[in-house]
């Protein structure tokens, strides 16, 4: 906690076109295998995960800060999704189409090359399984770059894909920051780029993929809407916003961070909320019993801190947290622990509820209607996730669809089954990762048209 982790060096150009070349000679035998072939590999990788999950995620925790119970179910998740997208390489196919005169035309799903994957410090090793997963399924290959503040399980990744055999570089992990990412996004080689992280660095991973006409997908931030009407079960409309909130410190790009509340049930759903919140364990992540771990660095610590006074200075009230945290435990001295917070008082003009925080801060709001709620959860640039509880079946779909958000949950949040979708709206990003919709973005089609008769021509 606060100590170096170990020391890496950035990768420069001739790193980046080693791992590069080495990705592309491997992709020139992994594309020729069939889907069966390829698929038995990845089940392999997976069995390997799953055999190791105790130890994979140890070393997730040390990396990240998260609690050893939240790394569990993502490495869980990682190993899913590797078994869910080798089930669909044995069924990629095309179509076959009949044209007049006995000629006809079929389409061929084809991988696109080397594909660069660019990962976030909140889930290390699942990004790097979610984007790899289904590239590798396509017959691609990927060079990946796991965050500078979370380098190391991504290149136990590289190590279990080669223990379960898939061709010598298949899968790269080249280390590094910014100056790493652009060398990426510009190398020649590169077919496609799949980003997640913050809006500002997606327009620039965009701008840069453009020139070479690359193909991107971006999974971007957030800031959505929960919103829990008077009619909703109050037990699990309280689990679902601390699930919304306060999974990995808060450092959750869908989280459900601004939280309507109809006016009739704010009270106890308040003084139910902040109990809660005052009992979640932060403290030791190695430890089972710890419910909130350490946030990722000092300067986002600073940064979750600043934006708690700049909320109170604007008229929004602490209900608990929002302070540094110090475990007992004298070797946790130095860790970047924040007590989890809940503000009241919040408006819908106040930094705190417009921006991003990355942190444990919950902002709660009242509303009145439902289409007052619908067009203030709108009112925002970004578009990834939202939520609504409620007991009225018409109301929560009629809400869902209305939302403008790539994912909407009903009566629960932030679950993130490997065979569901998941993407944005509007600046929160495009493309999707999980579900069977994604080997749409790892793949491109071929239309071979074959003509049986002789050719009519104009000339």
């Amino acid at each position: 906690m606060g100590r170096v982790l170990c020391q890496l060096f950035p990768c420069g150009s001739e790193e980046v076109d080693e791992a590069m070349q080495s990705a592309q000679t491997a992709y020139l035998k992994w594309r020729k295998m069939a889907g069966m072939e390829r698929a038995r590999v990845m089940l392999e990788a997976a069995r390997i995960i799953r055999e190791r999950r105790e130890n994979i995620a140890r070393l997730e925790v040390i990396n990240n800060g998260k609690s050893v119970t939240e790394a569990l179910v993502d490495i869980d998740v990682a190993w899913q999704s590797i078994e869910y997208y080798a089930g669909l390489a044995r069924t990629l196919s095309g179509q076959h189409v009949q044209l007049p005169g006995g000629a006809f035309a079929y389409t061929i799903r084809e991988p696109l090359g080397v594909c660069v994957g660019i990962g976030a410090f909140n889930y290390p090793f699942q990004i790097a399984v979610t984007k790899s997963a289904p590239a590798l399924a396509c017959g691609n290959a990927m060079v990946f770059k796991p965050s500078p503040m979370t380098p190391v399980t991504a290149v136990i990744l590289a190590e279990i894909y080669k223990e379960a055999g898939v061709p010598d570089g298949l899968f790269c992990v080249v280390q590094g920051g910014a100056e790493t990412g652009t060398l990426l996004c510009h190398h020649p080689m590169a077919a496609k780029v799949s980003f997640t992280g913050s809006v500002p660095t997606g327009k620039k991973i965009m701008e840069m993929s453009a020139k070479g006409v690359k193909q991107v997908t971006l999974e971007l931030g957030g800031k959505s809407p929960l919103i829990i009407f008077k009619d909703c079960e109050l037990e699990n409309a309280v689990k679902g916003a601390l699930m919304a909130n306060f999974l990995t410190q808060g450092q959750v790009c869908c989280n459900g961070t601004r939280v309507f509340v109809q006016k009739e049930i704010m009270p106890q759903f308040l003084e139910e909320v902040v109990k809660r919140t005052k009992a979640i364990a932060v403290g030791d992540p190695l430890l089972d019993g710890t419910r909130m771990g350490a946030l990722i660095s000092k300067p986002q610590l600073d940064k979750a801190l600043q934006y708690v006074s700049q909320a109170k200075a604007e008229g929004g009230k602490v209900l608990c947290g929002g302070d540094p945290f110090v475990p007992s435990d004298p070797k946790l001295k130095g860790g970047y622990f924040m007590s989890p917070c809940v503000l009241d008082n919040c408006r819908d003009d106040m930094t705190c509820v417009k921006e991003e925080i990355f942190g444990p801060v919950m902002s709660v709001m009242p509303f009145d209607t439902e289409e007052e709620v619908i067009r203030r959860a709108n009112n925002t640039t970004y578009g990834l996730a939202s939520g609504v509880f409620t007991r009225d079946i018409s109301r929560a779909h009629r809400v869902a669809e209305n939302l403008e958000a790539g994912t909407c949950y009903i009566n629960n949040y932030n679950i993130s089954p490997v065979e569901m979708p998941f993407g944005g709206y509007k600046n929160s990003g495009f493309g999707r990762e999980n579900g069977q919709v994604t080997i749409e973005y790892y793949s491109q089609l071929k239309t071979v048209v074959v003509e049986m008769g002789n050719v009519e021509s104009l000339f």
